[in-house]
């Protein structure tokens, strides 16, 4: 069975029904949630029941995409204004711009101050809320933003949600021998890119600033190119524990940093959680989202998918995240540059041999 460690991805938190008509009647939302509780593979629900289901199970993270969306969301494409956010200080600010999307096209850049989102102040919201909010569930839907930089005036602008294509992996040769590669999601092909960016390197800087996760096999597989086998994490489904292992044989030699803030969520936290228990890696940044739970998608009988959450996952310690979020090995001072402390820190490592 497919797991996401990551539905935000591309569908974001339900917070309520859509509020369209249904068809059939889901009367009260105890009924929602026992169907909500067994297994909807194959199950013959209009979008508009299924939306309903959704709406009423209770569960933050639960959403409903159609055959489309659902391609998009493990193929690399996600739902959004193109813009990351992160939270320091009680402040919640832009932490990365996706070239050429609305919030770019708006002139919405990286630490500028989000301070509403639909006239809602976003520091008094959770962060996950904030980006179900800018997630949206539909294309071509508004979300009204104000904005600041520095100590400049107040900027609203309304930006337009559209599917945008994702460029999940993103690689720079650094130092002669020294590679950093950024992953923003765990979509189909990663692990892939992963193991061909990092061959014959000498030093890694694993990048999972803002990497909002994603498909936990390509999580797993990306740990299984740093690790020996061994554990990766577990999860709860139902009351029953389920191992996740790393594939035998990676490469446990090369020295390894792994970049992590409050944008690095789900399956990047799976990732990083891994790396770090199993002293593979030292994790330089800032408290990591706090995202440990695990959706199941349901495909109905129409191609359509219900994900809905089954349970919580756990570092190969023991340690969920949800919540809570995980401690780097080396913080990096607030606005300091963590990607030049992350390189003192591999040059350290490489010292040492």
């Amino acid at each position: 069975m497919a797991v996401l460690f990551g539905a935000v991805l591309l569908a974001g938190a339900a917070a309520g029904a859509w509020g369209e008509a249904s068809p059939a009647p889901w009367r009260s939302s105890s009924e929602s949630a026992r169907l909500a509780a067994r297994d909807l593979d194959g199950a013959d629900l209009s979008p508009a029941q299924a939306e309903r289901l959704v709406g009423e199970s209770g569960d933050r993270w639960a959403a409903y995409l159609s055959p489309e969306e659902y391609a998009d969301l493990t193929g690399g494409r996600y739902l959004g204004v193109g813009l990351s956010v992160g939270r320091s200080g009680g402040t919640t600010a832009v932490s990365a711009v996706v070239p050429g999307g609305p919030a770019a096209e708006a002139g919405i850049a990286a630490g500028d101050r989000l301070l509403h989102v639909d006239g809602v102040p976003a520091d008094q919201l959770p962060v996950t809320d904030v980006v179900a909010r800018l997630r949206g569930q539909r294309a071509g839907t508004p979300v009204a933003l104000s904005v600041q930089r520095a100590d400049g005036p107040v900027r609203d602008v309304v930006l337009t949600r559209a599917v945008l294509a994702a460029r999940e992996v993103e690689v720079d040769r650094v130092r002669p021998g020294v590679v950093r590669i950024a992953v923003h999601a765990f979509t189909e092909g990663v692990a892939a890119q992963v193991r061909e960016a990092a061959r014959g390197s000498q030093g890694l800087v694993l990048d999972l600033r803002g990497s909002s996760g994603g498909l936990v096999e390509e999580a797993v597989a990306t740990a299984s190119l740093f690790l020996d086998g061994g554990p990766v994490a577990s999860y709860q489904e139902h009351g029953e524990t389920r191992e996740l292992t790393a594939a035998p044989g990676g490469d446990t030699a090369t020295p390894l940093v792994v970049l992590v803030d409050g944008g690095t969520m789900s399956s990047a936290e799976l990732l990083a959680g891994a790396l770090q228990d199993r002293c593979r890696a030292v994790l330089v940044g800032t408290r990591t989202f706090g995202k440990g739970s695990v959706q199941q998608p349901n495909r109905l009988a129409d191609g359509s998918v219900v994900e809905l959450t089954v349970g919580r996952w756990s570092t190969p310690s023991g340690h969920t995240p949800d919540g809570v979020g995980l401690l780097p090995d080396v913080p990096a001072p607030a606005g300091g540059d963590a990607a030049g402390l992350a390189l003192q820190v591999l040059a350290g490592l490489r010292a040492r041999g």
